[in-house]
């Protein structure tokens, strides 16, 4: 966090004379007023504006260098590019040869790197801030997996007219299995069981087996 000293003879004007010096936008800075400017007699004994203009800093940026040191730490040697910076959901991806050791089983290791990440971030936003890390485009590979395996096991329900069980999941993706089987009349989706054994169950419908399912 860079911290700067500047003086004008207006607030304005020193305000443009850090920002210039900086090299950055106003919305970049906070600033406190050391000295208000004031003019004397005949322009005699005047004094100028005295500014002390602090850079923010940046969460997402320092999301990135935390992301950089983690990798560093296990020795992962990933490019990192940052996407939608300026957006209310922006974007880290990693990529490169051993990219499969941040993605992890059924990406745990992935989302255990976003939630630390967005940590760090939000210490430093004065508005939440839910960045998603993503490895290679894993999160959508991964949704269209869970697309073909839930109508593949919805068909299995209906061919057999017996339940399904499917494997223990994370919440957003129990959500996904739901969401893509909600219009096929022909089934009904429950999650059953308690974290982290939390799991989707597809069953024929029928009028017993009909209930509301639960992310």
């Amino acid at each position: 966090m860079k911290t700067i000293s500047v003086t004008g003879k207006t607030v304005e004007e020193a305000l443009d004379n850090g920002l210039t010096e900086l090299q950055v936008g106003r919305e970049q800075v906070d600033y406190v007023e050391i000295q208000t400017p004031k003019k004397g007699f005949l322009n005699l004994f005047s004094k100028p504006a005295i500014l002390e203009i602090t850079v923010k800093t940046d969460p997402l940026a320092e999301a990135e260098k935390f992301l950089a040191d983690v990798l560093r730490g296990m020795d992962v040697d990933l490019d990192i590019h940052s996407k939608n910076r300026e957006g209310k959901n922006p974007r880290l991806e990693m990529s490169g040869e051993n990219v499969g050791l941040v993605i992890g089983k059924r990406g745990q290791t992935l989302e255990s790197l976003q939630y630390l990440t967005n940590l760090v971030a939000n210490r430093h936003s004065e508005q939440y801030l839910r960045i998603e890390l993503d490895a290679e485009d894993y999160r959508k590979r991964r949704e269209q997996t869970l697309e073909q395996l839930a109508y593949r096991l919805a068909e299995k329900a209906k061919r057999t007219g017996r339940k399904v069980v499917l494997e223990p999941m994370q919440s957003k993706e129990r959500k996904k299995i739901h969401q893509t089987l909600q219009h096929d009349d022909a089934v009904v989706t429950t999650s059953d069981g308690t974290e982290p054994r939390r799991h989707i169950v597809i069953r024929p419908k029928d009028k017993a087996s009909e209930k509301h399912p639960h992310p």
